[in-house]
């Protein structure tokens, strides 16, 4: 057979991460603080943008009220009256559509549901605080300190190259909680990126390897193991310690020296080396000053007895365009170069802007839809809180879940029944004993502790007791969940707590 060249045509699709790509990804899990703080930045290295006084946006001096949603009309788009660039000028101008960087956009309140009131709140773009020009401002200090999440992400960038092993070393780093541990199922985050367990399990190896040592352990014995293992230290004697953490709780020395193969010197130093590490890395890096809850949308009951969900305009940033600058400065440029600085700065501040607007948008689709779905909640309580998953939202809206995924991480909704950080309606569902709708894990931990709380001295709850009661019920759960529930409560086992019973009667004769 002959060999010769020839052209063939072929037709494929591909997700290219373009810039605007990432960063309108990057804004949707941005919290306030975070969003201002990139805001101030991207003002101080753009000329063309500026913050909207609440005048500009009302046409006055009062304040926007809110106004009610509904359909959009087509081209009724704030970012195409504040700018004059269309769609189509866009996707010219910049290296993306907009159908690439919002491809699960299928509009604002159609997908909401006719039962549910949603409003919007255009934001009153409240000035940032700043220092006087003289000397520092302390509070400014303490503003800039680097959080856990920014240090860990600085050194992620520089371990890896490849785009999706990035990509899912972000997604491990958003699920640190405080303390530096890992909070996340592996197989969860692969069935969320789409990619396989093994993969992330290399991603997580490299990830334990950052600075300080102990980062993204998922149990205690973990974070010692990692902090050992960069010392050289983790010998078999010391393996066989941190395996048996419980045995050095309950201070049982002499079984310790027995698992462990050495003597009581030894085993001294090595609790010695224990008690000089760090068992909460993550900590470092919360210092300095806290910033305050705000909700990032607030719901209230509506006349009609509907639920309003409006986004809380101390959340949202404003920015605008200043076409009338541009334009009178580009008519001065004197070279090529200044004009390719003055349109990329133009089409930057116009993507910016629409990234805001759609952030705003996507994060008000997702909190109706958790409203909706979670209204027995809202009415009743906690025992009424219904199972509820990132995958359901996301097809009940038309948006990818890692999507949904992002808009809930650090953000929070201010109910009638207080404030909760969106994560919070998401909850793993337990089967009824009586094969009905399932009961959600939160609620089930509610009775549990309500249960324990109404024992009487005489009559202290075991596990098994409580398993028994749950399931007279409707609730089908093992007795390793409620332990697992009631420790994760801080509640002590049925011994302690009767053994805690006596000692406060006896201490009352």
């Amino acid at each position: 057979m002959a060999l010769a060249a020839k052209l063939q045509l072929r037709q494929s699709q591909s997700l290219v991460m373009t810039p605007q790509l990432m960063q309108s990804i990057r804004l949707l899990q941005l919290t306030h603080v975070e969003l201002e703080r990139f805001i101030d930045e991207e003002i101080e290295r753009n000329p063309l943008l500026e913050r909207a006084e609440p005048q500009d946006e009302a046409g006055g001096d009062q304040p926007q009220k809110a106004e009610t949603v509904s359909e959009p009309a087509a081209g009724d788009d704030w970012f195409e009256r504040e700018t004059e660039w269309s769609a189509e000028a866009i996707s010219q101008k910049l290296d993306s559509s907009l159908e690439n960087l919002f491809p699960d956009d299928p509009g604002t309140s159609d997908k909401l549901g006719p039962d549910l009131t949603a409003q919007w709140k255009s934001a009153s773009g409240g000035s940032a605080g700043g220092a006087s020009s003289e000397g520092f401002d302390v509070g400014e200090m303490a503003a800039t300190t680097v959080t856990l999440r920014e240090h860990v992400g600085e050194q992620i960038a520089l371990a890896f190259t490849d785009p999706a092993e990035r990509l899912i070393a972000g997604e491990l780093a958003d699920s640190l909680d405080e303390a530096g541990y890992l909070r996340a199922d592996l197989d969860d985050i692969a069935a969320r990126l789409g990619t396989d367990e093994a993969a992330v399990a290399r991603v997580l190896a490299v990830c334990q390897s950052l600075e300080p040592a102990g980062l993204f352990a998922r149990d205690l014995a973990e974070c010692l193991s990692l902090q050992l293992m960069v010392r050289d230290r983790l010998d078999p004697a010391m393996k066989a310690l941190l395996a048996n953490l419980e045995l050095l709780a309950r201070r049982d020395f002499q079984t310790l020296k027995r698992i462990c193969g050495v003597d009581e010197e030894d085993l001294l130093d090595m609790l010695a080396e224990i008690r000089a590490l760090d068992p909460r890395p993550g900590t470092a890096f919360s210092g300095g000053a806290s910033d305050a809850i705000v909700a990032d949308v607030e719901v209230r009951a509506a006349a009609d007895g509907s639920w309003a969900v409006e986004l809380n305009p101390d959340t949202l940033p404003r920015v605008l365009v200043d076409n009338v600058y541009f334009a009178r400065v580009s008519s001065h440029a004197r070279d090529q170069a200044e004009k390719d600085f003055l349109s990329e700065c133009l089409q930057n501040a116009n993507w910016l802007t629409r990234s805001l607007d759609q952030r705003a948008k996507t994060i008000l689709k997702v909190a109706s839809e958790i409203v909706r779905q979670q209204d027995a909640f809202l009415v009743h309580g906690v025992r009424h809180l219904k199972p509820l998953n990132l995958r359901t939202v996301a097809d009940a809206i038309g948006m990818h879940e890692s999507t949904v995924s992002r808009v809930t991480a650090n953000k929070y909704m201010l109910t009638p029944r207080g404030v909760f950080e969106l994560r919070y309606f998401f909850t793993a569902s337990i089967a009824s004993a009586e094969g009905g709708e399932a009961h959600s894990s939160e609620a089930v931990r509610d009775r549990i502790k309500q249960l324990i709380d109404e024992e009487r001295p005489a009559d202290v709850l075991s596990d098994d007791a409580i398993v028994d009661m749950l399931r007279e019920s409707g609730v089908d759960i093992a007795r390793r969940t409620v332990a697992k529930y009631r420790e994760g409560m801080n509640i002590p086992s049925s011994v302690q707590r009767r053994r805690e019973k006596r000692a406060m009667a006896n201490a009352g004769r």
